[in-house]
């Protein structure tokens, strides 16, 4: 299993970064409704799928950072190897 998000700050970051993206999800679909071209949305879901990247990495970063502190080496490594299975299934 892996663990919360533990700090404040780590936790504000992540959910101000999946607020902007539910802000630009909301934009595309006003794009779709307002029959913008094709390059221009795509254009669009291609940034938030990189801002989805972005923010997996953060909290990634935040896990390694947080999670594995004092914890044996054989549970680090158990866990870390989850990570590395959920962030591979995602490339």
């Amino acid at each position: 299993m892996i663990a919360e998000i533990h700090t404040p700050d780590a936790r504000e970051d992540v959910l101000t970064r999946l607020a902007r993206i539910e802000g630009q999800v909301r934009g595309v679909a006003r794009m779709v409704e307002g029959e913008r071209g094709c390059e221009a949305v795509l254009t669009q879901i291609l940034a938030i799928r990189a801002a989805l990247d972005r923010t997996a990495a953060a909290v990634s970063t935040n896990y390694v950072a947080e999670c594995l502190r004092g914890e044996t080496a054989e549970v680090a490594e158990q866990r870390l190897g989850r990570v590395v299975s959920l962030l591979a299934r995602t490339g």
